[in-house]
């Protein structure tokens, strides 16, 4: 396991880095701004249906599961999430974090990452939780989903989680005009996502980057 540590992003908001890999885990442009961008306008809010399912590949901070769940409460939504972490944040790392703080919502936030693993756990009225600790490679869906949310590691960090193959894993557990939405825009990516099935749509990406990408099971 790689040493990580709390740095700030542009925008004000938490991130963090880790060491061993070279990588951040948001934009250091901005981690809100760019979950806002990338996951909410581009995957929840793509979604025309007000009761949702919701999958997360890479859990991290926490910061996309706060922002669905503030969503699901101001829209009136009925969100169902479920989320992927393999090596999830210790309590002496996400205590560091500013989300709660930013959007005034600490106890939501300490809620989602202080909640039992492996259980359905109802969060608030419009937002039920399940943190699930598995690799992704190894993960066996057994529910369908409207919409994913793709928050790996980059392609050049795990290259493992951009193949074909784990795309047409994800591919078959979305509803139809099911959305997968990313922050990478890679060519090889969208090749795979097509080869997978989907249809993929590049949008404008959020400060600092070009194209974002937007996968659909049509």
């Amino acid at each position: 396991m790689f040493e990580r540590r709390i740095v700030s992003t542009e925008d004000g908001s938490s991130s963090i880095y880790v060491e061993g890999l070279n990588e951040h885990y948001h934009s250091t442009h901005g981690a809100v701004q760019e979950s806002m961008h990338v996951f909410i306008k581009y995957g929840l809010e793509l979604c025309e249906k007000k009761s949702i399912s919701i999958l997360e590949i890479g859990f991290g901070t926490g910061l996309n599961a706060l922002l669905t769940a503030i969503l699901a409460k101001e829209k009136n939504l009925n969100v169902q999430f479920h989320t992927l972490e393999k090596y999830p944040l210790q309590s002496q790392e996400y205590l560091l974090l500013n989300y709660g703080e930013e959007f005034k919502e600490e106890n939501l936030f300490l809620n989602i990452h202080k909640c039992e693993w492996e259980c359905d756990i109802e969060i608030s009225r419009e937002f039920t939780f399940k943190k699930i600790n598995v690799d992704l490679e190894f993960w066996n869906p057994s529910n369908k989903y409207d919409v994913i949310y793709f928050d790996a590691f980059a392609p050049d960090k795990q290259p493992n989680l951009w193949t074909e193959t784990i795309f047409k894993k994800l591919y078959d557990c979305l509803n139809e005009v099911g959305i997968l939405s990313t922050y990478c825009a890679k060519g090889q990516v969208k090749r795979n996502l097509k080869a997978a099935g989907f249809v993929v749509e590049p949008k404008p990406g959020p400060i600092g980057k070009r194209e974002i990408t937007v996968a659909i099971k049509m």
